[in-house]
Order: structure tokens, then C-alpha cells, then sequence
């Protein structure tokens, strides 16, 4: 096993990453070392240093990378080089020193109250399977703040009616549990209900059309296709639900490290981004509304 596939089982297996970032982080790795071929053939990672790293950031500029791909490649490329120094592959780390250029600020994006309102209150998801299913799948990434990942990966038996909560398995496997609307489990029973004369059983909570698990990209096709008929925001994935999660709740008046919780944030400095979001929106509705702004 060489270099970079110890480095990967090790992020997988021992750090528990997520499967999407293992990938990232392979196809990351491999785009540098097919960039240090054309540079310095025949060179490896071991023999990798400062001024190859920086050698590629700067290409990855000057192709039209913007600094957020920037800094997630070179992310890639620390914990990887992180790694060679534990395991004593390398002496010296080739990215100290390094400085990256600086990311603009971006809010995240959200969906506005009312559309939201609108869609889950007013719209016809289709009274069968796939059109109730559907709205389930809205409806519980908006009320829960989960991530893609988590929804697909839930079980029935982390879905607890009866105690009105799920039970969510986060990244690097670390859990919380999130209370359940009590209309909101009423919707669900009915969703159960109607997978459950589909005949579609086999442990996972949300399935496809053919009763088998939900994917990563069904999700997304659902939640941009019906965020479409309510708002015009540029994003419309089911992150941009997370982010409407957390904003409506603070907006709401829900505490910082309440939302941190919900949302299975590592640290605080991750939940604070949407104090931002909900300044800049006070700062419009000021500007609208006061005759002297």
C-alpha cells in the first residue's frame, strides 16, 4: 500500500471521515501529484516541498480558482502531509509557512420565511407515494437542519415517533438527537404509512421509487426542483435548507450554542456565520424602513 492510499484508509477508517470527503481529498491529492508530474517528473510526495506546494496554488489561481477551491485543495494536502510527519515519512512539512489567499466573506444562503411558508403550506406535492415522500423530504431537512448525508443514511429505528425525536449520526460518527414538530410527526406517520403499503421495507427511512435507499443525488434533484417554484436565491440545495434552519431559528430568537447543537457543529466559530446572515438582513430591512436611511 503506498503513500496516499494508507493516508486515505487512515482519514477513513481511523478519522472517520465522510465518504465525500475521502473522495475529495483523493481527487485533490491526485490533480497535485498529476500537476508535479508535468512540472518535476518523477517526483513523489516524499520529496514534495514548499516551493512545489505554492508552485501549485498559484497555478490553481492563475487558472480562474477561487480561493474557497484554494483553500479546500490545500486543506486536502495539509491533513495529507500532517499525516507523512506523524508516520515520520518526511522531516520537514512543505506547506509551513504557506499563506493562502484571503477568502471574501460569504453569508450563507437562505430561504425566505414566507416561500418556505408558501411551498410547504400551499403547494401539491401529489397525493402518492413519490409527491408525500417528497414532502417529507423538504419538510424534515427544514426542520431539522440535517445534512444530505444524515437524511439518507437514517434508519427507522433512529426515527422515534412515539418520543417525538430522531436520532442523527453526524460526521465522524458523532450523534445527536433532534426533537420532531409534533405536526411534523403526524406528516411522517402518514409518510410511513404510505411506504409502507408500497410494500418498501428494509430498514431505511427514506427510500427511492423502487424501495430502495435514498442516494445523495435524488435529494438534491427534490430540493432544487421544488425551492425553484418559491424563490429565486442563486442556491437552491439542501444546504441552503441547513442554512434557512439555523437562520430562522436565530431570527427566532433561539440561542447560538442551542443552534450549534441542532446542527452537530464541532465549534461555536462554525455557528456564528449566521449572526452575520441575520445582521445583513436587518441591515436591509432598516434601510427599507427607515425614513431617515
Amino acid at each position: 500500500m503506498n503513500t496516499k492510499e494508507s493516508f486515505l484508509q487512515y482519514i477513513s477508517t481511523e478519522k472517520r471521515y465522510s465518504r465525500h470527503t475521502v473522495t475529495s481529498y483523493k481527487n485533490d491529492i491526485d490533480q497535485f501529484m498529476g500537476w508535479l508530474e508535468e512540472v518535476r517528473p518523477g517526483a513523489d510526495l516524499v520529496s514534495v516541498t514548499h516551493a512545489d506546494v505554492r508552485g501549485w496554488m498559484v497555478s490553481l489561481l492563475e487558472g480562474g480558482a477561487s480561493a474557497g477551491t484554494v483553500h479546500r485543495k490545500m486543506s486536502a494536502l495539509r491533513t495529507l502531509f500532517r499525516y507523512m510527519r506523524r508516520h515520520e515519512l518526511i522531516t520537514a512539512d512543505p506547506m509551513a509557512g504557506l499563506k493562502l489567499p484571503k477568502k471574501p466573506k460569504q453569508l450563507p444562503v437562505f430561504v425566505a420565511e414566507d416561500a418556505l411558508a408558501k411551498l410547504l403550506d400551499e403547494f401539491r406535492f401529489g397525493d402518492n407515494f413519490s409527491g408525500l415522500r417528497d414532502r417529507t423530504v423538504v419538510e424534515f431537512l427544514y426542520l431539522t437542519g440535517m445534512r444530505r448525508s444524515e437524511l439518507t443514511g437514517l434508519r427507522d429505528a433512529d426515527v422515534d415517533l412515539s418520543a417525538g425525536q430522531v436520532r442523527v449520526t453526524g460526521k465522524r460518527d458523532k450523534q445527536r438527537v433532534i426533537p420532531l414538530a409534533a405536526g411534523f410527526v403526524k406528516s411522517l406517520r402518514s409518510y410511513i404509512e404510505a411506504r409502507e403499503e408500497k410494500g418498501f421495507s428494509g430498514g431505511w427511512f427514506f427510500v427511492t421509487d423502487r424501495g430502495n435507499k435514498m442516494y445523495d443525488r435524488a435529494v438534491y434533484n427534490i430540493v432544487t426542483r421544488y425551492l425553484a417554484m418559491v424563490t429565486t436565491v442563486e442556491k437552491k440545495s439542501p444546504h441552503v435548507l441547513r442554512h434557512t434552519f439555523a437562520t430562522h431559528m436565530l431570527n427566532y430568537g433561539a440561542d447560538l450554542n442551542s443552534i450549534k447543537e441542532l446542527l452537530g457543529h464541532a465549534s461555536l466559530s462554525a455557528t456564528q456565520v449566521y449572526t452575520h446572515s441575520t445582521f445583513e438582513q436587518l441591515k436591509k430591512i432598516y434601510k427599507q424602513a427607515h425614513p431617515r436611511a
